[in-house]
């Protein structure tokens, strides 16, 4: 799947321009990192050559295509994406930490086993790339600084609706709420406006027009759908942990011997999200059945006419990248 996407992409012009401006975002992401921790003791590590390719990048690339859809400038869209770049890496530094886990977003020569710490300074160093960022852009444009401390704080606050989420959970639920419940109330602040939260600051530097509006709706798609793969690859430790999980709502409501089944399972700490398909299960199937169609429907919604024949592979590519298989 990753060759055939990269074959795809590598004919198309509009990909190439937006592969070179995603390097050159990623590239003053890298290079504001070696300025913000040149003091720190800290020595980032030069990115390799894959850092940079589409494929590495996937939703990065989707965020950026978003703004080439709307004929945003390309000077702007580098800004943009620089910026994206600085929440990936605070979101994902977030996420190390919650999650136990370590995904790189600023490497260095910090120990490898120094998760949590590497976890942070992504987040601290992130956060001031950030400020670097938009501070050079105003003072080399007529754009006003007031609107720079303006889009940093907008940027955390996008941020903050979905950490809002994950925090009500930390402690656990108590209930299966109604799987419309989990997608209007939990997944719309969790995931949905989390992918919308790379507009913020175009949309405070930006006339939005119901095409930039529409885009904003098809990339909160884009979102839903990714949750839904996310909540069958996690349905096991999500029941374990307590937290909220749309495929456990719609066992739960509608599917009860299976899920007393997989409330029954998921009690094996050796339990997995392969373990999920060792046996045919037609409730893993509708829900596969419903995220492909939400995501399919947002790569439609995003994609121009002539990029419609990107969206069935994309959308496998994505499954495929979270573990699931269409």
């Amino acid at each position: 799947m990753l060759e055939s996407f990269r074959a795809m992409m590598a004919t198309s012009h509009d990909f190439a321009t937006i592969k070179g401006e995603l390097r050159q975002a990623l590239e003053a992401f890298s290079e504001s990192a070696v300025c913000v921790l040149v003091d720190s003791g800290i020595m980032v590590t030069e990115p390799a050559e894959e850092t940079y390719s589409l494929s590495q990048n996937l939703f990065s690339t989707l965020f950026l295509y978003s703004y080439y859809r709307c004929d945003i400038p390309s000077s702007r869209r580098v800004l943009y994406a620089t910026v994206n770049q600085c929440l990936r890496g605070m979101v994902t530094g977030c996420d190390n930490l919650l999650d136990h886990e370590y995904k790189v977003t600023i490497d260095s020569d910090l120990p490898r086993t120094a998760t949590t710490f590497r976890s942070v300074v992504d987040i601290m160093a992130s956060d001031r790339i950030l400020f670097a960022t938009l501070i050079q852009y105003a003072a080399s444009t007529d754009c006003r600084q007031e609107l720079v401390l303006q889009a940093a704080n907008k940027t955390l606050a996008t941020l903050a609706r979905s950490g809002v989420q994950e925090a009500s959970e930390e402690a656990g639920v108590t209930e299966r709420i109604s799987p419309d419940d989990i997608l209007n109330n939990i997944h719309h602040f969790k995931t949905g406006l989390l992918f919308q939260s790379t507009w913020a600051v175009p949309e405070l530097f930006e006339v939005m027009t119901p095409q930039m509006e529409s885009t904003k709706q098809a990339l909160y798609d884009i979102g839903i759908g990714c949750q839904l793969l996310d909540d069958l690859v996690d349905l096991y430790q999500d029941v374990r942990d307590c937290r909220h999980n749309y495929v456990a709502s719609w066992l739960a409501w509608f599917e009860p011997t299976s899920w007393k089944l997989v409330q029954a399972y998921a009690l094996d700490e050796k339990a997995t999200p392969a373990c999920l398909y060792q046996q045919e299960h037609a409730w893993a199937d509708v829900i596969k059945q419903l995220a492909k169609t939400r995501l399919e429907k947002g790569l439609s919604a995003l994609f121009l006419e002539r990029h419609q024949i990107f969206v069935g592979p994309i959308s496998s590519l994505i499954a495929e990248r979270i573990g699931v298989s269409f």
